[in-house]
């Protein structure tokens, strides 16, 4: 695919991996998805292909396990603000060099950021690269009231035996929500990414050298086939996805 140089809003745009040990989640990533990492003093910026994918960023304070953070984009940082104060969201971190970190009213934590010189990852859905962004939560209608007044989504929902309802922004889809059911129970809301590969079985496999664990299997779904990874040395969780066709 081409080099993207700019995000509709709305579109998750880049992911920031907030790790209490960058060095093992460097070591993991470049590894598994054939990152490049390049030190940005204090934080990594890892590339694919010679374009920038992620953020890897050591913070003693993270979270355990490892979480990933998906940024958002607007092209009115302030607007955008006034929107989440009015619709039940919390502003946690800035905002500071156009970006801010909030939760939404269940508390999945998502950044917000108005793309300036740095329009965020170059590649998207390219083996290596992000491809997807969802957001599980236990009320899905009240997601979907809430993300659609903070950007200007078209939602439409997935027939199946889900609730899950896929946003569009600029014409095409670009995240999506999913009810969390009784099968979720003690996991608290969140964004899951996913990362492209080639042969998902393969990275599996790979991932499992690497230390990692697979609590969800491969599986085919409309969209590719999908596995969930969690790599608790400092990785975090996200999915992997090999698309269809």
């Amino acid at each position: 695919m081409a080099e993207r140089t700019s995000y509709a809003d709305g579109a998750p745009c880049w992911a920031q991996l907030l790790t209490r040990d960058a060095v093992a989640a460097e070591r993991f990533y470049a590894g598994l998805l054939g990152w490049e990492c390049r030190d940005q003093g204090g934080w990594t910026m890892a590339h694919v292909g010679g374009r920038p994918v992620a953020a890897i960023t050591p913070d003693p304070r993270a979270a355990d396990p490892a979480a990933w953070t998906v940024y958002l984009a607007t092209s009115d940082l302030d607007a955008a603000l006034a929107r989440l104060d009015a619709v039940g969201g919390e502003l946690i971190e800035g905002p500071a060099a156009g970006y801010a970190l909030a939760t939404d009213p269940f508390g999945a934590r998502f950044a917000i950021y108005q793309p300036g010189e740095f329009a965020g990852a170059g590649v998207l859905a390219e083996p290596g690269a992000m491809s997807w962004a969802e957001v599980n939560v236990p009320d899905g209608a009240a997601a979907d009231a809430f993300y659609g007044t903070l950007f200007p989504y078209e939602k439409r929902q997935v027939a199946g035996g889900i609730d899950y309802t896929v946003y569009h922004a600029g014409g095409e889809p670009v995240c999506g929500r999913l009810q969390m059911d009784e099968h979720w129970a003690g996991v608290p809301p969140h964004w899951m990414i996913y990362f492209d590969v080639a042969d998902l079985d393969a990275a599996v496999a790979r991932a499992a050298e690497l230390g990692a664990e697979v609590p969800v299997p491969p599986f085919d779904s409309p969209y590719g086939r999908v596995a969930v990874v969690h790599h608790a040395a400092g990785g975090g969780f996200f999915s992997l996805r090999r698309p269809p066709g």
